[in-house]
């Protein structure tokens, strides 16, 4: 993928990409990053569960998550530190610090063991953080990885625009990309050859005219 840079040049752009551009990043992000609030109701953890983000920003779908899902406990990790400092202060203002747990980690090589003291969770989600890093697919496999039997991953990010007019896909994703955002057009075939490789189930879901994908993969029980 031409122009996007490796594992360790990724925590220094994200940094000072969002040092300034997380002070506004929720506010505009709402009106194209669609789908998210959806993902949320529909992952249902278990009463006591534990949910963890990938990519998690700053914050703002755990918050939602957490108001959602009020007996689950939720976890999140980026590799932004600027990101992290503006999720914690905004975790703490709607007072759900005993709620959410926060770290520093990169989605290419995580492990919840190491991270949050957890062997596995219930339910990963990746909301719009796949299209943002290189190590995409290792992000997948790893967080399919750490579910527990009858677990789930869900996923929501830019589709292919298969059903739009050709000229909104080349100009939204030329956009995109000037942030250093790819919408993946090989999403569907990762996610169901991982889930082949795990033993897993895949569905898969092109939603607005193919402006959103979204998969999620289950754990057998």
């Amino acid at each position: 993928m031409s122009g996007q840079a490796g594992a360790g040049d990724q925590k220094g752009l994200m940094d000072a990409t969002y040092a300034l551009h997380r002070h506004f990043y929720d506010l505009t992000r709402k009106f194209y990053l669609l789908g998210r609030d959806r993902l949320i109701h529909e992952f249902a953890p278990p009463a006591g569960g534990t949910v963890l983000e990938v990519g998690c920003g700053t914050a703002r779908n755990l918050i939602v998550a957490a108001k959602r899902w009020p007996n689950a406990r939720f976890h999140g990790f980026d590799i932004s530190e600027a990101m992290l400092d503006t999720a914690r202060k905004s975790v703490a203002k709607h007072g759900l610090s005993d709620k959410i747990t926060l770290a520093q980690g990169d989605a290419g090589a995580f492990d919840v063991g190491a991270l949050f003291g957890l062997a596995q969770v219930d339910r990963v989600f990746m909301s719009y953080t796949l299209s943002m890093i290189p190590p995409w697919k290792e992000a997948i496999a790893l967080g399919a990885k750490a579910l527990a039997p009858g677990g789930s991953l869900h996923i929501v990010d830019f589709g292919q625009y298969e059903r739009l007019p050709g000229f909104a896909k080349r100009f939204h994703f030329k956009e995109l990309n000037a942030f250093h955002v790819y919408p993946r057009a090989d999403l569907r075939a990762v996610v169901e050859a991982i889930a082949a490789e795990q033993g897993m189930t895949a569905e898969f879901r092109s939603s607005l005219r193919g402006y959103t994908w979204s998969a999620v993969l289950r754990r057998p029980g």
